[in-house]
């Protein structure tokens, strides 16, 4: 962790705000990939992750834009709190939503806030002059966030805007209808947004190790709590424990001392991800994708749980 003031902040569109960090101690911030968000501690027990939205070369600022959800956890509402000049601290950047090299061609698929981790992969396929198309949707213009930046890039081009409220709606067929062997689909925003864009690149052929989604929140069936009591067993430990229908896996594992380092704890961020070595996971997660899920190897235990009776974990 490290601290960042808070250089500029300003509206980027009705109720986001976009924000710009700079090292307190004026050092080069770390380097970061396309794709890429950090954890900012906001106050204390208060952690939220942010996707950073500014070109990777850039190593003298991170630029975040938050929307403030009324139905979020209240991280949202804290953060439009601070102000300009206000310090907080943040973790290096993580990268599970990254660019993949050599794509033939990339396709990214942005719904609202969506944008963000979006808008960072625009900067760096750009600046790489390599093939790719971007399409943006958003109830209305008060809506679209980061417009200007996105404007400032001059891609009219390759950077499609849809607006509902215009009956400007995005036409998967013609977006998504002809998947090219070698072109990779990203997609971000709200989860109904992103189970759209899913079903339809699965009806039009493409390739499921070629579509890439990162999730703001947990889908509302999401839930860490609900169903049979479980074992999980800790295989480099020995050490055993009950999770309960009321409490996730990373609280029981809690009740017997171990700690499981966690961050969003709604099974979006990746922090927490373990690898199972016996047993069925319940997979309730927004992170991992189908097939990944299907192997049953891995399991966000701050929000999974067990189709089992037993879980062994690599813990």
């Amino acid at each position: 962790m490290f601290k960042v003031k808070v250089i500029k902040k300003q509206r980027a569109a009705e109720g986001i705000c976009r924000f710009e960090l700079e090292r307190v101690d004026g050092a080069p911030l770390p380097p970061f990939t396309a794709g890429a968000h950090i954890d900012v501690f906001i106050r204390p027990g208060l952690v939220r992750q942010y996707s950073l939205c500014n070109a990777p070369r850039e190593r003298h600022q991170y630029v975040i834009a938050v929307l403030q959800d009324p139905q979020s956890r209240g991280g949202s509402v804290a953060m439009h709190t601070i102000d300009e000049g206000d310090i907080v601290e943040i973790s290096e950047p993580r990268n599970h939503f990254s660019l993949v090299d050599g794509a033939t061609r990339s396709v990214l698929v942005a719904g609202g806030i969506g944008i963000t981790p979006i808008l960072s992969m625009v900067y760096q396929l750009h600046e790489d002059d390599a093939s790719f198309e971007l399409h943006y949707c958003a109830r209305d213009t008060a809506r679209m966030a980061l417009r200007d930046d996105l404007e400032a890039l001059g891609l009219a081009d390759r950077a499609h805007l849809y607006l509902d409220a215009e009956g400007t709606r995005i036409n998967f067929e013609q977006v998504l209808g002809q998947p090219e062997q070698g072109a990779h689909l990203y997609v971000c925003g709200p989860s109904g947004f992103i189970a759209a864009v899913l079903d339809a690149a699965k009806t039009f052929g493409w390739n499921a190790n070629n579509v890439h989604r990162e999730h703001f929140g947990l889908p509302q069936t999401g839930t860490d709590t609900g169903g049979s009591p479980f074992t999980v067993r800790l295989a480099r430990s020995g050490a055993s424990v009950t999770v309960m229908p009321e409490e996730s896996i990373v609280k029981a594992l809690a009740r017997i001392g171990v700690e499981i380092p966690v961050s969003c704890e709604q099974g979006v961020c990746g922090t927490c991800l373990t690898r199972v070595l016996d047993g069925i996971p319940e997979h309730r997660d927004a992170y991992l994708m189908e097939n990944e899920k299907a192997v049953n190897d891995q399991i966000l235990p701050c929000c999974s749980r067990a189709v089992s009776d037993v879980l062994v974990l690599d813990i």
